[in-house]
């Protein structure tokens, strides 16, 4: 089970940190990442880890945006720095226990994944 946490409202220029608690299974070997969907838009990759600890990120928040595991707590976490308008959206976490060798593929591949979190909203105005 995942459960995100700490979406909210910020001005353009602020930062959020968001955090996926996962229960059930421990976060080593999962394909983990973040998602986002907008609304009237499709569901797309914020940022991924692979099972192997590479990283991939979205162009559009390459810079800004910084996603890290920490496996004793079981925790994901998204830092997001100078956050800009066209950040709003809802924030989705996901995890696959099988893993994943391509941070491309997991930051790519929705259908990857077999668990996701309900979702956090992210508003910057």
């Amino acid at each position: 089970q995942l459960v995100e946490s700490g979406g909210g409202s910020v001005q353009a220029g602020g930062s959020l940190r968001l955090s996926c608690a996962l229960s059930g299974n421990t976060l080593t070997d999962n394909c983990m990442g973040w998602f986002r969907q907008a609304p009237g838009k499709e569901r797309e990759g914020v940022a991924a880890v692979a099972s192997d600890g590479r990283v991939k990120y979205a162009a559009s928040v390459e810079g800004r945006f910084t996603i890290s595991k920490d496996n004793s707590k079981n925790i994901l976490t998204l830092q997001m720095t100078n956050l800009k308008s066209e950040d709003t959206a809802t924030y989705f976490c996901a995890a696959e226990p099988t893993g994943c060798m391509s941070p491309v593929q997991a930051l790519g591949s929705l259908s990857l994944y077999g668990n996701w979190g309900p979702g956090t909203q992210v508003t910057v105005s």
